[in-house]
């Protein structure tokens, strides 16, 4: 454990960003990923799924906690605009500098592209074609990169809840934030298979039901689909990982750990100042 920490520790110091406003653009880049990503997921769902997985109501939930999440993740960072008009308003009160705007607006922007990528590729290909077991249209493939993708959704959102250098939750409201998390991803991305994004939750119960009657089928149905829920998120959890900390972790602990060495040189320097070595100050001492 401590060696992983020391190998943790040198990764963190070769990616914290130095550049603070490329530091946040790129906090706004994966907020504003996450608010399309969910949003656009919501909406795919109630299309795709004929209004059977959706409804008005659930895309706007979708869009309310999406917003929600992506200020959670990138607000401690960077402000949380997750739009180029709020940058702009600020700018023009005085609040954010100008060179932010073009900054946020451009990051901002990649962040929408790669977030709508996202659902194309979780639902473009998958759309019509029927299965069985366990989704009504999936592919081997496209159960494996959906389940890669909730679970890296839900990694970083967690993530960012827990994480005591972002934006700290009030205590014990940590688990109703994180029954958001699984909310959202269930009203975007719920569609494809259910979003199992947990091995437990899916090797449990399929065991159980192969007791209760199914037989080996749960198993060997759709060529080994079982164990896609099974390994899948494990990648997807991985992926979240490295997302959530070459876009924000490394940079905001990199800035905690600078300041505390900046007060550690402070303080060093504020003793050896005041009590150096034959100083009037620590003869006095001696004498008292």
């Amino acid at each position: 454990m401590g060696r992983q920490k020391v190998y943790l520790d040198k990764l963190s110091r070769f990616f914290q960003i130095r550049n603070v406003l490329l530091r946040q653009a790129l906090a706004e880049c994966l907020g504003t990923l996450i608010l399309v990503m969910f949003g656009c997921g919501a909406v795919a769902q109630l299309v795709l799924s004929g209004g059977s997985h959706g409804m008005f109501l659930t895309v706007n939930f979708a869009f309310g906690f999406a917003a929600t999440l992506g200020i959670l993740v990138c607000g401690q960072v960077s402000g949380g605009h997750l739009n180029p008009a709020v940058t702009f308003a600020l700018c023009l009160l005085g609040r954010e500098r100008w060179r932010k705007f073009p900054m946020y607006f451009l990051f901002q922007t990649i962040g929408a592209f790669f977030g709508a990528a996202i659902i194309f590729g979780m639902y473009y290909a998958t759309a019509g074609i029927f299965a069985t077991y366990p989704g009504k249209h999936l592919t081997i493939v496209n159960g494996f990169f959906d389940q890669i993708i909730g679970t890296a959704a839900l990694i970083v959102c967690i993530l960012a809840i827990v994480d005591p250098y972002n934006n700290p939750i009030p205590q014990g409201l940590e688990a109703f934030t994180v029954g958001f998390v699984v909310l959202v991803i269930g009203l975007s991305m719920g569609f494809n298979s259910g979003y199992a994004v947990n091995p437990a939750r899916d090797l449990g119960p399929r065991i159980f039901t192969s007791m209760a009657g199914w037989g080996s089928e749960v198993f060997t149905v759709r060529n080994g689909w079982f164990l896609v829920p099974i390994f899948a998120p494990f990648l997807g959890t991985f992926i979240g990982v490295i997302i959530y900390q070459l876009m924000v972790g490394f940079h905001v602990e990199g800035e905690i750990r600078d300041k505390k060495t900046l007060e550690e040189e402070n303080v060093r320097l504020t003793n050896g100042h005041m009590v150096p070595s034959g100083s009037p100050g620590r003869a006095h001492t001696t004498s008292a």
